[in-house]
C-alpha cells in the first residue's frame, strides 16, 4: 500500500505534506521544443521574462540535484508567461535549456564534448489542456523567424518533487542523491537509465518560482525520474493542494486565459517578469500597473470553514463570490477549489482587515472564508505596509 494514497483527504485536515517528500507526474503539463538560431530572439520579443539569460555562460552555482557525473555547468530553468497584446494572461511556460555538448564531458569521460556554439534549443513545460492552442499561437507569431516549434509530449514528461521535509532539507544543503546524468567516469546507473544515453543531462532543478515549491524537471517518458520511489509517488492533486496552500496558481485553468492581470496573480513575486528587458507582447499594461505601485487585488490561499470554524469540503465552486458579511460588498472571487482549500483573487485590504468569519461565500451563508497570508509574500504587499508608507 503506497503511503501517499490517502494524503489528499488527510491534508484537508491538515498538513500531512508538511512532514513528507512526494513526487508527482504532472499530467496537466506537456513538453514542446523551440530550436533554431533565432530561438532566443524570437521568445525574447514574446515572453515576460528575459530569455537572453539562456545565451549567457551558465553559473556553476546553479541549484540542481547533483551526481558525480553531472555536466560541469548547468543552466537553471526560467518561468515566464505569454500575454495578450492588452496585457492579460494567456499561457505560462517553464523553460529549460538542455546542456550543450561543450558543457558536458564526452562519452569517454576524459574531456568536454564538441559543439559549434550555434545550436540553440529550449524545452518548455506548458499546459496540456491548451497544448494545440499554444503550438498554433507560437507558430502564428513565428512569421519568418528561424525557429522550429515541435510537440514532444509523447517523448517527455513533467515532474515535481515537493513537501515540507524536502523544503527544510534543501535550505541547509542540496540532496546528495542522483539528480542528473551526463557523460562521465562515475556513472550513476539509476540516473543513467532515466536519460537513455542521450547526453542531455536530465536534472531536478529548484522550482524557478519559489523555494517552497520544491524541485521540478523534464524527463524521458519511458522511465521514472531519479529519486522517485514507489512509496513517494503521489497523485497530482496533492501537488495542486501544495500549491494552493502556498498561494500559487498554474496553467490556464487556474489563471483565466485572456482575463487575468499578471500582477494580481503575483507573477512578479514568482520570478516570471523582467521589468528591464525591453518590449514584449502586453508589456505596456504590466509596466504601467507595476509603476503605479499598489496592486489592490491579489491571488490568496483560502480556507473554507463553517460557522464553528471547522473546515468544510467539496462545497465551494470556482467562480463563487466572496463577500464581506458586515457590508455585503464583494471582496473578490474563488478561482480554484479543492476540498476545504482554495485560491481566490481578493482585495487585499478587505481580505485581512476583519477578524475570523468576516468573509463568506455569496449565497452560501453557512460557509465562511479565511484568507491566509503566504509566508513568501514581501512585506510591501500587505495593507498595513502600504498604509504606513502612505502616512510617511
Amino acid at each position: 500500500m503506497h503511503r501517499f494514497k490517502s494524503i489528499l483527504h488527510r491534508s484537508y485536515h491538515h498538513h500531512t505534506l508538511d512532514k513528507t517528500t512526494a513526487a508527482s507526474h504532472l499530467k496537466s503539463r506537456s513538453v514542446i521544443r523551440f530550436s533554431g538560431p533565432e530561438t532566443v530572439k524570437f521568445l525574447q520579443g514574446l515572453l515576460t521574462n528575459d530569455i537572453r539569460k539562456f545565451d549567457e555562460t551558465p553559473s556553476e552555482t546553479t541549484s540542481f540535484l547533483p551526481t558525480p557525473n553531472t555536466p560541469s555547468v548547468s543552466v537553471p530553468p526560467m518561468y515566464a508567461t505569454l500575454l495578450t497584446p492588452q496585457g492579460r494572461f494567456l499561457y505560462d511556460l517553464f523553460l529549460y535549456r538542455p546542456a550543450r555538448a561543450d558543457e558536458k564531458l564526452d562519452r569517454t569521460g576524459s574531456g568536454p564534448g564538441s559543439d559549434s556554439g550555434k545550436s540553440i534549443e529550449l524545452l518548455a513545460d506548458v499546459d496540456t489542456s491548451v497544448l494545440d492552442e499554444i503550438l498554433h499561437t507560437f507558430k502564428r507569431y513565428r512569421l519568418r523567424s528561424k525557429v522550429e516549434i515541435e510537440n514532444l509530449s509523447e517523448e517527455f514528461s513533467c515532474w515535481q518533487r515537493f513537501g515540507g521535509s524536502l523544503v527544510e532539507k534543501s535550505k541547509v544543503t542540496e540532496e546528495p542523491d542522483a539528480g542528473s546524468v551526463g557523460w562521465g567516469s562515475g556513472v550513476d546507473r539509476v540516473a543513467m537509465s532515466s536519460a537513455q544515453g542521450n547526453g542531455n543531462g536530465w536534472q531536478w532543478f529548484k522550482d524557478p518560482r519559489l523555494h517552497c515549491l520544491g524541485f521540478r524537471g523534464i524527463f524521458p517518458s519511458n522511465t521514472t525520474p531519479p529519486l522517485v520511489e514507489s512509496d513517494t509517488e503521489t497523485d497530482e492533486k496533492n501537488y495542486l493542494l501544495w500549491r494552493i496552500e502556498n498561494g500559487v496558481a498554474e496553467g490556464s485553468t487556474e489563471i483565466p486565459k485572456g482575463e487575468a492581470i499578471p500582477l494580481e496573480y503575483n507573477f512578479a513575486g514568482l520570478n516570471a517578469i523582467s521589468f528591464d528587458k525591453g518590449c514584449y507582447v502586453g508589456q505596456e499594461l504590466v509596466a504601467r500597473t507595476h509603476h503605479r505601485g499598489v496592486i489592490r487585488k491579489r491571488l490568496l490561499p483560502l480556507i473554507f470553514v463553517d460557522d464553528s470554524g471547522e473546515e468544510v469540503e467539496q462545497m465551494v465552486a470556482p467562480g463563487s463570490e466572496v463577500i464581506d458579511t458586515a457590508s455585503g460588498k464583494k471582496v473578490g472571487s474563488v478561482t480554484t477549489a479543492l476540498g476545504c482549500r482554495g485560491l481566490g483573487v481578493l482585495r487585499v485590504d478587505e481580505a485581512f482587515k476583519g477578524g475570523s468569519g468576516s468573509l463568506a461565500i455569496q449565497g452560501q451563508d453557512d460557509i465562511r472564508v479565511e484568507a491566509v497570508r503566504p509566508k513568501w509574500w514581501p512585506a510591501e504587499w500587505f495593507p498595513e505596509h502600504q498604509q504606513s508608507s502612505a502616512a510617511a
